[in-house]
């Protein structure tokens, strides 16, 4: 038996000054806001500097899944 297919959610960024969109899963979405209000920053801030510390060959959205991921891991390595 398959999965539903998951939807995305696309949302509009500003990043360098320059309109964006990024489109990902829910749930990656509920992990970068979390992490997010967790530092005191903008989801948009947040992105940003996911955006500014991937490799120039890597799409943003693989960068913020990775990123969603690695802030999964660390939350549950400390609980």
């Amino acid at each position: 038996m398959t999965a539903p297919p998951r939807h995305l959610e696309k949302r509009s960024l500003i990043l360098a000054r320059h309109k964006t969109s990024l489109a990902l899963e829910p749930e990656f979405w509920a992990v970068l806001q979390r992490r997010a209000a967790a530092r005191g920053i903008t989801l948009g801030a947040l992105i940003t500097g996911i955006d500014a510390a991937k490799p120039a060959s890597r799409p943003l959205a693989s960068a913020a899944r990775l990123a969603a991921l690695c802030y999964s891991e660390e939350g549950s390595a400390g609980g």
